[in-house]
């Protein structure tokens, strides 16, 4: 790598440093690490790869790209209901990598390593002729039996959803110069939105016992609840005037009412989906209250199979475009995680 050190002196100044909150991880100074799982509990692992023009522009800041790389994992684990502690990571950087973008990288995974309380225990470096390829595993641990899983719904649930939906997918589109029409605040949150999620894990760990099913909302709306839907083996119906949207979305929404298939299809928002009784809905709602983040019901599971999208008075609304799929979807842009 021009002007970057070698592998091992990477390691010791960029990396090792994140280990040393984690004995296991033996300054990574090793060709493995220790693992130990608390007492009583059962680990919960999630992978997922970044490619720059797939999943990130490659001119993004070098920061963010290592932060949404660890907030796209410690979303799986939020959702799962499981508390996360560690991470490894596996990266591809292309020749001509600085020394100076590789220390903005690790800054990167440093501020989330202490923002999320997890170590970096381990992981591998590779020199590549390109694109930059990262991947990154997450370790989390849940009560045995507890984590929540796709396939837990129940007819009845109700389905609901954290924060606000489609901010990413539009974000990205702003990214790429189009929603001229709206202000610079409303693109800069957007935007914002896109580079950087933010994994619900406050609101994860508590919904153990409560709700039946959980997973978030990576490949778009539509597409995840289908996901869960049909591991359930049951229908799901969502609201499209119950969606909870941002101020920039609705005014994306209002300038072209085609922007809804955007929102939702578009993934990226890295928000928590899960299911649960209406009885549980004041246990939800005090669990919003003290995580400060807004959990709104959009739909229901009912016996059938599928997902129907409609409006307040029960009609059918056709959507465009449902989710990203991964081998299908093959475009030169970034689109979904």
């Amino acid at each position: 790598m021009s002007g970057a050190p070698d592998e091992f002196a990477l390691i010791a100044e960029l990396f090792a440093p994140l280990s040393a909150s984690y004995p296991g991880a033996l300054g990574l100074t090793d060709d493995a690490a220790l693992m130990d799982v608390p007492p009583g509990r059962q680990l919960v692992l999630t992978m997922d790869s970044m490619v720059a023009g797939v999943h990130f522009f490659a001119d993004d800041p070098p920061d963010l790209i290592a932060r949404k790389l660890i907030r796209v994992n410690l979303s799986d684990l939020s959702a799962k209901g499981a508390q996360p502690f560690a991470i490894m990571l596996s990266a591809a950087f292309p020749h001509a990598t600085q020394a100076d973008w590789l220390r903005r990288f690790a800054h990167g995974l440093a501020e989330d390593c202490r923002a999320f309380t997890v170590a970096l225990i381990g992981g591998d470096t590779v020199s590549t002729p390109g694109p930059l390829t990262l991947t990154l595993t997450a370790f989390g641990h849940v009560g045995p039996g507890q984590a929540l899983l796709r396939s837990g719904a129940v007819a009845g649930d109700q389905i609901w959803l954290s924060g606000t939906l489609g901010d990413a997918a539009l974000g990205l589109i702003a990214r790429q110069g189009g929603l001229p029409h709206l202000s610079m605040p409303h693109r800069d949150h957007l935007i914002a939105r896109y580079l950087l999620p933010e994994p619900r894990v406050a609101i994860g760990p508590g919904l153990i016992g409560v709700a039946h099913a959980g997973m978030d909302v990576s490949d778009g709306l539509i597409q995840d609840v289908g996901h869960m839907a049909r591991q359930s083996g049951l229908a799901a119906e969502i609201r499209v005037d119950l969606l909870p949207l941002s101020a920039p979305a609705r005014a994306a929404l209002a300038a072209d009412n085609s922007r809804l298939a955007t929102i939702l299809g578009g993934g990226d928002d890295y928000e928590l989906l899960f299911t649960a009784p209406p009885s549980q809905a004041d246990v939800v709602h005090r669990l919003a209250a003290r995580a400060g983040i807004a959990l709104t019901v959009i739909g229901g599971m009912g016996a059938g199979q599928g997902v129907r999208v409609v409006d307040r008075d029960g009609n059918a609304v056709a959507v465009a475009h449902e989710g990203w799929r991964h081998f299908t979807d093959t475009g030169e842009e970034p689109w979904s995680g």
